[in-house]
């Protein structure tokens, strides 16, 4: 697929995006050889690289959804944190890998371990596809990263703007938004 916005610009393509979640599937199969991790796959967002990354996986893997959200139709995080949906399976004991698409302030991802860790898995650890640590503001620990990102609005390969242009395969840059929504794009920026 194609956008067709005129002012955008490619970030990391198709073959760079497939060529780097095929090396973290690699390192987390060597790191999990003789368990079976057990993917929480954060909604929306990660739906598309948890699928990419899950068949190139060469160990057996589980897979769950956690739904949660701290974005109201906005591009930047408003800090209140609310589950949109929870896990359907008992995680206790098992070896957790969270899958998550980016990971901003760190405020989303830090409520969501806190949430993980009190259901006792045997281990829990953090697969993000994009990483922005310009705009960290809680200390989370990502295990396994597979891009860090300047602090822009990116889109595609799951990431959206009001639901649009997740399948888009690779991440790319607006220069402005559609519809005159410039002042957001600002604002995820810290522009304004």
């Amino acid at each position: 697929m194609e956008v067709t916005l005129e002012k955008h610009r490619v970030l990391y393509s198709r073959s760079k995006i497939q060529a780097r979640v095929k090396e973290l599937a690699e390192e987390i199969s060597a790191d999990y050889e003789g368990r079976t991790p057990y993917l929480v796959v954060v909604l929306k967002g990660a739906v598309v690289f948890a699928s990419d990354l899950m068949r190139s996986l060469t160990v057996p893997c589980e897979l769950d959804f956690f739904g949660i959200s701290s974005y109201e139709e906005g591009a930047r995080s408003t800090g209140i944190v609310r589950i949109t949906k929870d896990l359907d399976a008992n995680i206790e004991s098992k070896h957790v890998l969270v899958v998550e698409d980016i990971v901003d302030s760190g405020q989303t991802l830090n409520y969501l371990l806190n949430t993980l860790k009190q259901r006792r898995p045997a281990s829990l650890k953090v697969a993000s596809f994009l990483d922005r640590p310009s705009r960290r503001e809680v200390d989370v620990k990502i295990d396994y990263t597979g891009f860090d990102i300047p602090d822009a609005f990116v889109l595609g390969y799951g990431m959206d703007y009001r639901e649009r242009y997740r399948n888009v395969p690779y991440i790319f840059v607006l220069d402005h938004l559609p519809n005159g929504d410039d002042l957001l794009l600002r604002r995820s920026t810290g522009e304004v």
